[in-house]
């Protein structure tokens, strides 16, 4: 331990030596040599004597480790997952590194997919700042912190978040112990939330799927459609309701008109006219869609302002809920005809790649039909 501290105290004095050495770079040119004479002397001392040292440090600090140390260290992990409480170990960015089984249980997520990404993607938009905030807050030293959050996934449930500060063995960095309580009557998991959760299998789902195909091509052939937007109602309601709890339909590609908004009926937050007020270009992952042609399929989407905002100021994507979404374009011989955009709100289970590839299918049929009233 003294080693260390003296090579950290030698470490220090290395970098304000460099400090002065940097802002030595403006003396006059006569006196450059010296600087530079002074700077090889540095480099010098750093790979004849500071990383030989560090060398000898860390082979030290590996020899230590015994076997009972690291049968030590996979107790302590077996620990964590069976603890009966919900826990998870984050760094200062709230980044996911372990997930026990009660987490798991409790937030619907897997451990594999959280792993690496921000705890706080996963809560709902209004609490994600506050805890960044109190998760960098701990990491620093700052205290204790404790505040009620809400899933993504159940908005209606409190969540009570306790963060304490913790320090791995033989790691630099703080990391932050986050602890999560259902603070209502009930406490929420992926068994027991309302969101559908079938269990009879991918055939069962992928029949699912095919009777979507068949509905959308049935309502596309069944009678003449006269215009453009009148196709893209009917597969709007296609897909409203049994697909996407909102379905945004637009049409054209380098000036994009709304034609079709449908969503919940008892949404009171944002209305479909909050919606069709919306200026298409507004909004980036339609003018994404409409200008590279490409499917965009968000789960817990990152950016608020991805659907741009309502009349009022505030972020569609927050106001809604949405939990994922599918933004495809209506591409028909490389040029795109239209944007559909649907989201799921709430509860419901997030689109699946199955989903997206079948709405893709969709896409194709639809802008078929859309080609064979003309270009727009």
């Amino acid at each position: 331990m003294a080693q260390t501290e003296e090579f950290g105290e030698e470490l220090a004095d290395f970098v304000r030596r460099v400090a002065e050495l940097k802002a030595a770079r403006s003396v006059p040119h006569d006196d450059l040599p010296t600087v530079l004479d002074t700077a090889i002397f540095e480099l010098d001392h750093v790979a004849d004597q500071l990383w030989p040292w560090y060398e000898r440090l860390t082979a030290t600090g590996t020899a230590g480790t015994s076997s009972a140390d690291r049968q030590e260290q996979q107790l302590l992990k077996g620990i964590f997952q069976r603890l009966p409480l919900p826990v998870a170990l984050t760094d200062r960015e709230t980044v996911v590194r372990r997930l026990n089984f009660a987490a798991t249980n409790f937030t619907g997520v897997r451990a594999g997919y959280a792993t690496g990404r921000p705890l706080s993607g996963f809560l709902a938009h209004p609490d994600r700042a506050a805890f960044r905030s109190q998760t960098a807050a701990v990491a620093r030293g700052d205290g204790d912190r404790s505040l009620t959050v809400h899933l993504q996934q159940r908005p209606a449930v409190p969540v009570r978040a306790t963060l304490t500060a913790l320090r791995p063995s033989g790691e630099p960095r703080t990391a932050v112990l986050v602890v999560l309580q259902s603070a209502g009557a009930r406490a929420p998991s992926a068994e027991g939330g309302p969101g559908p959760v079938p269990d009879l299998g991918e055939t069962t789902r992928h029949a699912a799927l095919m009777d979507l195909l068949d509905a959308m091509t049935t309502a596309l052939l069944s009678g003449p459609a006269t215009t453009r937007a009148a196709v893209l109602e009917r597969a709007a309601r296609v897909l409203h309701g049994r697909f996407a709890d909102w379905v945004v339909a637009d049409e054209g590609a380098a000036r994009l008109c709304r034609t079709t908004v449908l969503g919940p009926a008892d949404q009171r937050d944002v209305r479909a006219g909050d919606l069709e007020a919306q200026d298409p270009a507004a909004c980036p992952l339609v003018v994404e869609a409409a200008r590279g042609g490409s499917t965009a399929l968000q789960v817990r989407p990152e950016d608020p302002d991805a659907f741009g905002r309502d009349a009022s100021g505030a972020p569609v994507l927050v106001r809604a809920n949405v939990t994922s979404l599918l933004c495809v374009p209506l591409t028909l011989d490389g040029a795109v005809q239209g944007v559909l955009t649907l989201f799921r709100t709430g509860p419901r289970l997030a689109f699946s790649m199955a989903e997206a590839q079948a709405m893709d299918m969709m896409s194709r049929h639809i802008a078929l039909a859309l080609g064979n009233l003309g270009r727009p």
